[in-house]
């Protein structure tokens, strides 16, 4: 039984030279330089890299030798049963299951998909730490907030645990949320552009409609640009732009968006969105310079940033 190989970097159908970002259940447009690593192993043009591993034998006595052979057999069926579902899947089968979206070698890249991180990205078990290994970041978690158990499409998540009742519409409303996500759809390379045309789309996110189309707050009223500028994020020159939002309904709050291109693979812009209400029992605002100040490349402590901060030349 042929299974999806978990979100990584694998060596890429089209370019083997390189390696490519898999999300799960498709190729992205991510690619990477590899590395001095153990690879996975080849994935055929267009084709999901395999998951079949092989299995390890024991040595000695009869048992242990039919035990191997069982065990032997079995990958080799398997590998059989893949490599058919792989062959069908090339005919354009449907019951094959759904085929990874891979580029064609002079075609154009498809650009990845917000639907899914489909945990495009892995959080790592350090609770005081959230990991976006397709951006190349780490994010620390504030005191007060959590990781989220599931990631949605290119974005990870941070979130206040405690809920209340939204003030509009029927739900379950949150005090903060702290999102990334790859920019995708555009080549703009500025980050204060990607910021600022971000921003409108993040207070409406927080504070106007949800995903079911319902007014938390019923809806917003007005907003005010509170501050802007450029902001060191990951050693990299980044550009911020900070809401004050309110609403028809409740306090409102504060949205932030920021934007800088990611350090590693394709060096891909990047978008971290930051909501804060403004109410009691709410996290303080220096939580927001305190998330992005902390923003650091994967392996790499040292480099971080912060407005103010020096800022070097954007690619």
């Amino acid at each position: 039984m042929s299974m999806s190989p978990p979100p990584g970097w694998y060596p890429d159908p089209s370019r083997p030279a390189v390696e490519r970002w898999w999300d799960g259940s498709g190729w992205t447009e991510h690619r990477r330089t590899p590395e001095a690593t153990v690879q996975p192993a080849q994935a055929r043009p267009g084709l999901a890299p395999t998951a079949v591993q092989p299995l390890p034998v024991r040595t000695g006595g009869r048992r242990a030798r039919a035990v191997a052979l069982g065990a032997a057999g079995a990958v080799l069926v398997a590998s059989i049963v893949t490599g058919f579902l792989v062959l069908q899947d090339d005919d354009g089968d449907p019951a094959a299951g759904p085929a990874p979206t891979a580029a064609e070698p002079d075609g154009p890249t498809p650009t990845p998909t917000s639907a899914s991180p489909t945990a495009s990205a892995s959080p790592t078990d350090d609770p005081d730490t959230l990991t976006d290994e397709l951006n190349g970041i780490t994010l620390p978690v504030p005191d007060g907030w959590e990781k989220a158990d599931h990631a949605v499409g290119d974005e990870l998540t941070l979130q206040t645990p405690e809920t209340y009742d939204c003030p509009g519409d029927p739900g379950f409303c949150r005090h903060g949320t702290i999102t990334t996500r790859t920019v995708t759809g555009t080549d703009e390379r500025s980050p204060e552009k990607l910021a600022r045309r971000d921003i409108k789309d993040a207070a409406e996110a927080a504070y106007d409609h949800d995903a079911l189309d319902r007014e938390p707050f019923g809806g917003i009223a007005r907003h005010t640009q509170v501050k802007s500028g450029t902001v060191a994020v990951a050693g990299r020159g980044g550009y911020y732009v900070r809401w004050r939002v309110h609403t028809e309904k409740g306090p409102g709050g504060y949205v932030q968006s920021v934007s800088f291109p990611s350090s590693s693979g394709s060096e891909a812009m990047v978008v971290v969105r930051i909501s804060v209400d403004a109410a009691e029992g709410a996290p303080p605002l220096s939580d927001i310079d305190e998330v992005v100040d902390g923003i650091r490349p994967i392996d790499d402590s040292a480099t971080g940033g912060g407005v103010g901060s020096s800022v070097g030349p954007t690619p």
